[in-house]
């Protein structure tokens, strides 16, 4: 290298790292706030344990002291719940967590077995002081391990995040997310009167970020478009009022939430954002509408062919999908089909019988049938949550005795003695390359390919939120209702009013105390999840399913023990089965009674009704194709019972 070049060379690489020096110190200051915003947290932490230890929990004034310091490291909690909740979600149960014990590990339950998880902190501790007897340590235990959290948000692991622009949009996409589904229900916040107060703080402070963010990253600042809106949001939140019940969920999520999150998609995708983060797992980038079905993904539908685009191959798969759906050659005996159970014309389950038939024609299965449709959107499928894949449940329903009482091998064979079903598969082999032979699960790919579809409608609510229809008053009121008195949203998220919450990447289990019967004598004696992961606190518990579609989708419960949605929502108002007087010592839902009116209940229903989603309903096939097999060729379409 000659001198000259040398030179150059040196120049440009001192402008390098002066370019990089001045970015390390400009992320520093924007490091810097998130470190302050931590440390006031913690100190709001101390002050806490200061007062616990201090005032006379035996009192009702010492437990009010006490109260009151929760609601002010609430309140500094909720001023940097926008970073925490993103970066690291697993260890900020130990700062907020909702439940003394989770057994829900996300997407990598897909890869792993369920672990024990403990909360700890702030819902917990308030929680705590309503019990009848109030040990200090135990208490200390709860807000100690919440400040022992702050090593991890402090690390160089997390903290480097923030060097970057990267996290500030996915961060902000989970608390706009979060914001529809979780900061207004009072999931995490035992006090209702406190809902909106810490709503209006977290979206004042949240703006506070979005400056110093600006501040330090001008180059992918916030664009004004989004920041205009979201003034406009604050000054929503300023003239509602500060009871929960009365708040205007609908329009607040319609109106400003949404199309915050519309904008913020966009400066994802022109920003180039990318994530090496689990919480962003699912997400979809292109999508610009929380109620647009393609928000997150749950299952894989296509099987053995994720990711073929020929269409017409695709086309053809979906339609050997349906003459299988409905060929009872799936069956041991010839004689049962996918639909005998999840019937097409009745949102795929079967209205007319608490749980269907057993594969012996005589007894009865011990769960109801649930609904394929939106069964995509779970991470774990059947109501225990045994399986991680929509194949691993084909294979699962067509093997069980009880069910359909086949085996792979045999159906593999009974299949591809049918020319048509043959020559089908033969075709589409190519598009499986990693396969030399068709086997079980091209077979499965092909029905979950077709009942899948089935899964991408849309309901009158979805239009009204995305501006294509409006809802009626009464619906709209029900909504309100269900995000807030009546609790229904703490379990049941936005968007698909399942298990599945923010930012959608597991499925969580609820026990609610199930009765036998309606007499409410004793609980239902199935173990639920407690069969899949054995443990006290999914003794009982279930996977929650889709409110969607509900009004075509009964009897309801996992045991099909309730016939009208009037009966299930009078449960829930009388507080489970511990509020009917059943002994549940792990119950999630509140025992406590609702006090829903008559008319809360009816918008309720009217809301529940508005999800009802334009799937269509199509006939069964005309006929089955014939195999060379003699004795196979007199199966009726959809089987016989």
């Amino acid at each position: 290298m000659n001198k000259i070049a040398f030179m150059i060379a040196v120049i440009v690489a001192a402008t390098l790292l002066g370019t990089f020096s001045f970015r390390m110190r400009v992320a520093e200051q924007y490091i810097s706030y998130y470190r302050d915003k931590l440390d006031r947290f913690t100190e709001s932490e101390i002050d806490l344990m200061k007062a616990i230890r201090t005032n006379d929990l035996s009192t009702q004034a010492g437990i009010a002291a006490v109260k009151e310091q929760i609601r002010k490291a609430r309140l500094a909690l909720k001023g940097i719940d926008f970073w925490l909740r993103y970066l690291e979600p697993v260890m900020y149960k130990k700062i907020n967590g909702p439940l003394p014990v989770e057994w829900e590990t996300e997407v990598f339950e897909k890869f792993e077995r369920p672990y024990k998880r403990e909360g700890a902190g702030l819902t917990l501790a308030e929680l705590y002081l309503d019990e009848k007897e109030i040990i200090k340590d135990s208490l200390l235990h709860l807000i100690q391990a919440s400040i022992d959290a702050k090593n991890t948000f402090q690390a160089d692991s997390i903290t480097r995040n923030l060097n970057t622009y990267h996290h500030f949009f996915l961060a902000n996409r989970l608390f706009l997310l979060n914001l529809a589904a979780l900061y207004t229900t009072g999931f995490e916040c035992p006090e209702p009167a406190n809902i909106i107060p810490e709503l209006k703080y977290m979206l004042e402070s949240v703006k506070d970020i979005y400056t110093s963010y600006d501040q330090n990253f001008s180059t992918y600042a916030v664009k004004p478009a989004y920041l205009r809106l979201y003034d406009s949001t604050i000054a929503f939140i300023d003239k509602q009022p500060k009871d929960a019940e009365t708040f205007d969920h609908f329009n607040f999520i319609k109106n400003y939430i949404n199309p915050l999150f519309a904008l913020n998609q966009q400066m994802i995708r022109e920003y180039k954002v990318y994530s090496t983060s689990y919480n962003d797992f699912t997400l979809n980038d292109n999508c610009n509408s929380i109620f647009d079905k393609t928000l997150y993904k749950g299952q894989n539908t296509n099987g053995l062919f994720y990711g073929v685009n020929d269409a017409n191959a695709l086309s053809e798969l979906k339609n050997v999908g349906r003459l299988l759906f409905y060929d009872p050659i799936l069956s041991g005996n010839n004689q049962r089909s996918c639909a005998s159970c999840h019937k097409p014309t009745e949102y795929f389950n079967d209205t007319a019988t608490t749980t269907n038939l057993n594969f012996d024609n005589r007894h009865f299965l011990l769960r109801n049938t649930p609904t394929l449709v939106n069964a995509i959107y779970n991470h774990l499928l059947m109501l225990d949550g045994k399986h991680i894949s929509l194949e691993g449940q084909a294979r699962d329903v067509t093997s069980n005795p009880d069910e359909m009482g086949s085996t792979p091998d045999d159906i593999l064979k009974k299949v591809l003695s049918c020319p048509d079903y043959n020559e089908a598969f033969k075709r589409l082999l190519k598009f499986t390359p990693g396969y030399k032979a068709i086997n079980f699960y091209h077979l499965a790919s092909a029905i979950t390919t077709y009942y899948s579809d089935f899964s991408k409608y849309y309901s009158p609510f979805d239009k009204a939120m995305n501006n294509h229809a409006v809802l009626s008053k009464e619906a709209e009121a029900g909504f309100n209702i269900f995000m807030s008195k009546a609790q229904c949203a703490t379990c049941h998220f936005v968007p698909l009013f399942n298990g599945v919450k923010p930012p959608y990447v597991g499925s969580e289990f609820e026990v609610i105390g199930v009765p036998e019967d309606t007499t409410f004598k004793t609980i239902n004696n199935d173990s639920g999840r407690y069969k899949i992961n054995a443990a006290k606190e999914t003794l009982h518990a279930f996977r929650t399913g889709s409110i969607r579609n509900a009004q075509f989708t009964k009897p309801y419960m996992h045991n099909g023990i309730f016939k009208t949605l009037e009966e299930v929502i009078d449960f829930y108002d009388a507080g489970g089965g511990v509020g009917k007087g059943l002994a549940v010592d792990n119950q999630t839902l509140s025992s406590d009674s609702l006090r829903l009116t008559g008319a809360e209940k009816k918008a309720l229903i009217a809301f529940i009704n508005s999800l009802n989603e334009d799937i269509p309903l199509e006939s069964p096939p005309a006929k089955l194709p014939s195999s060379r097999l003699h004795e196979l060729n007199q199966r009726k379409v959809g089987g016989t019972y």
